[in-house]
């Protein structure tokens, strides 16, 4: 068994080594990103067994996400090449040392061809945790099928569902997306939404507490609302709870949610309650932000208590 898996578009990506527009830079940094394999890293670092599906083109940008993916020691059964469709690009721009741009080139790309005869039903169904997000059905109506043929194998079998709806305004608008949100919600097991994007699913603008206690109300066990630098909140089992954030310096907030996702995961599948793992969602998501990169920062268990924003001595 498989203990977490996940599936959607992880892309290349080029990233500006100085601050300022992006007309200006004289170098790029090459890496790679994708929400839903930077929440299979985080989980694989944690010590839980962690899958990605997707597609990938057949190309030197798809070769580096396999080898990076292989690298974290994900399992990747579930990865097609495509002959057809190139790998998606995402470009980072530092504007200011307080913004980041992100623009995507992933229109027509591999990743948003995915559809339901690329997934693994048996590795989804013999999965504990099945965990997409919001990105993938607005990639494409097959891209769109595949989420929820994804959902129903996991739920067919007995798996737990997770969803995050990271909503991507380039994608698609908030009208477009309300819909999928609810509907995926009202399946999942645990939803693990920002402050927009719980108005969305709700349709009002509402205390997060209440919030998180309106969405279990739609059918999750685990309803979390993530508030950034003021921590998280959480209707779980019917009981209201709360986690502080880490203070600490932030360097790229890119990826802060998809830590957060990890780290509450990992714990669920290392046995513990909905109050460690909502702290341990917060620890790994403040470890994210103090790094450059999506998924770079992300923390292994041994690391998880070292974290010190007023600590400058070096570890030896």
């Amino acid at each position: 068994m498989t203990e977490l898996v996940t599936f959607g578009e992880t892309m290349a990506v080029l990233s500006s080594t100085r601050t300022g527009p992006l007309r200006h830079a004289e170098s790029l940094r090459l890496g790679i990103a994708g929400a839903e394999s930077n929440v299979a890293i985080g989980v694989r670092r944690l010590g839980r067994e962690a899958a990605w599906i997707g597609r990938v083109g057949d190309d030197e940008l798809g070769r580096r996400i396999v080898r990076e993916l292989r690298g974290e020691q994900l399992d990747l059964r579930g990865v097609r090449v495509d002959g057809d469709a190139p790998t998606g690009l995402m470009i980072k721009e530092r504007r200011s040392s307080a913004t980041t741009a992100v623009l995507y080139y992933r229109r027509g790309s591999a990743g948003s061809r995915l559809r339901p005869a690329d997934l693994d039903s048996d590795l989804v169904a013999g999965a504990r945790i099945l965990h997409c997000t919001g990105i993938t059905p607005a990639l494409s109506a097959s891209a769109r099928e595949a989420t929820f043929a994804a959902v129903e194998v996991a739920r067919g079998a007995g798996a737990l569902v997770s969803f995050d709806p990271n909503h991507r305004a380039a994608l698609w608008t908030a009208a477009e997306a309300a819909g999928i949100f609810r509907d995926l919600t009202a399946k999942a097991d645990f939803v693990l939404a920002g402050e927009p994007e719980a108005e969305m699913i709700l349709g009002a603008r509402l205390a997060p507490d209440e919030a998180a206690r309106r969405i279990a109300r739609l059918g999750p066990s685990h309803a979390i609302v993530k508030l950034g630098a003021r921590g998280a909140v959480a209707c779980a089992d019917g009981e209201s709870r709360s986690a502080p954030a880490l203070r600490v310096r932030a360097t790229d907030p890119v990826g802060a949610g998809d830590a957060f996702a990890a780290g509450y995961l990992a714990a669920l599948l290392a046995g513990e309650d909905a109050a460690a793992a909502l702290a341990a969602g917060c620890t790994v998501g403040a470890w994210a932000v103090t790094v450059d990169g999506d998924w770079e920062g992300l923390p292994r268990t041994e690391e998880l208590s070292r974290l010190d924003a007023d600590a400058g001595e070096v570890q030896r």
